[in-house]
């Protein structure tokens, strides 16, 4: 119930009342009331005409990072006597520094200017909408207005640098680049002899090979080094990802941002695909404005259950055939019948997979029934891992208490050693 209405309903009653018992100074009593409402009805502020500008240090931050926000509002209308400006945030976002709300009396034609810092959760924030609100002098009558300021703000996660993440694609591209291409030409590891060609550098010619053929000398051929498509797929199912009120994810986007910057670095074709309630595509490219967009992407992602399929599900037409998959999830016993599908269709797999048991094991008393359950489903994802391996898949097992760069360093560096009778 607005003051007006409150002070008119008031004096309203008074003169009423006078009225009807004929009493002076009930009618008295109305009169001041009478002219505070009166004056506050004049002096009511006219329409609202500002013009709001918004600046901020910079649109893109890593978490934990400050940003500072700058307003800068102008009034193009007529006086304002008491004028309330208030920047209305989104949820996740934390004031380091400053207020968003400002106090002042601003005449026409005059400006004002106010700067304070914030911090944020990973996420994408609209910061587009200041609330306004004028008063008249007596403070009764207020005009309320949201102007719309059209800023964004990311909050992207933190990447970290990893030296290198050794794929095996069973096809690559024409460029140059890391990745063996089981082709013979220029390269750097050995490959296979050949016939002494016009052109062959002399220090390339195997001596041993030619003296047992005396009539040919031989040269050795290396294994060229090419470029190769990848494609990243991050699991952001619920049932694979939460547990109570504590989640795995945030430790999956940023071995996704890792694994990204890596790849990219290595001049590979890096796309992004999100699996939980809805598919979030990002479209494959090369370079840093492949990796920003792919951050960008990354810092708006949530989990959450897809309404279409209970199991994970990967499109197949958003990959090019025989190029290498690297999935980030927690995994479920269930993921392996889709992983093998994805291996049977041609596809390279390597997995990257943050250890839920570790993680829930660390929120729960050490009890002996939970410490024993514990164990039994560590067992089982042993037991996940090894098919995977006995089907040519490489599954990193990372213990989230522990740097993802020391377990890229111990297990992603190296070329996977498949078991016998398993093609790549």
């Amino acid at each position: 119930m607005s003051r007006t209405f409150i002070t008119a309903f008031l004096t309203y009653l008074l003169i009423l009342a006078g009225l009807a018992v004929l009493s002076a100074p009930l009618l008295a009593l109305a009169l001041p009331l009478f002219l505070y409402l009166l004056v506050s009805l004049w002096r009511v502020p006219g329409e609202i005409h500002l013009q709001v500008e918004r600046r901020l240090s910079t649109q893109r931050i890593l978490i934990d990072d400050v940003v500072k926000v700058t307003l800068e509002v102008t009034n193009l209308g007529v006086s304002l006597e008491e004028l309330l400006l208030e920047d209305l945030l989104p949820p996740g976002l934390e004031i380091v520094a400053g207020s968003p709300r400002r106090l002042v009396r601003l005449p026409s034609s005059r400006s004002v200017t106010w700067t304070y810092s914030l911090r944020g959760k990973r996420g994408s924030y609209a910061l587009n909408r200041l609330c306004v609100t004028a008063r008249d002098t007596l403070g009764l009558v207020a005009v309320r207005q949201l102007i719309d300021t059209g800023s964004q703000l990311f909050v992207v996660p933190p990447v970290l640098r990893l030296r290198r993440v050794a794929i095996q694609p069973r096809r690559t591209r024409v460029y140059s680049g890391s990745i063996p291409a089981r082709q013979g030409g220029p390269g750097v590891e050995f490959f296979d002899v050949r016939e002494y060609q016009s052109g062959d550098a002399p220090r390339w010619i195997n001596w041993r090979v030619t003296a047992r053929h005396p009539l040919a000398l031989y040269s050795n051929q290396f294994e060229q080094e090419r470029v190769a498509d990848v494609g990243l797929i991050l699991d952001g199912r619920r049932r694979s990802n939460e547990f109570g009120r504590n989640s795995i994810f945030e430790h999956s986007v940023l071995a996704t941002a890792a694994l990204s910057e890596a790849l990219l670095n290595a001049g590979n074709r890096v796309g992004m695909l999100f699996y939980g309630r809805h598919i979030v595509w990002t479209y494959p490219g090369y370079g840093k404005l492949q990796g920003e967009r792919i951050l960008h992407d990354l810092s708006r992602l949530e989990p959450g259950d897809s309404e279409v399929f209970s199991e994970l599900y990967v499109p197949r037409n958003l990959f090019p055939a025989r190029s290498q998959l690297v999935l980030v999830s927690p995994l479920i016993s269930e993921d392996y019948e889709a992983l093998v599908a994805l291996r049977t269709q041609g596809y390279h797999l390597l997995v990257v997979s943050p250890d839920p048991v570790s993680f829930e094991l660390a929120t729960m008393a050490r009890t002996e029934d939970i410490m024993l359950a514990a164990r039994i489903a560590r067992l089982k994802r042993i037991v996940l891992f090894r098919r995977l391996l006995g089907v040519g898949i490489q599954a990193v097992d990372w213990d989230t208490f522990q740097p993802f760069e020391k377990v890229a360093k111990q297990y992603l560096e190296r070329r996977l050693i498949l078991p016998r009778g398993v093609r790549r």
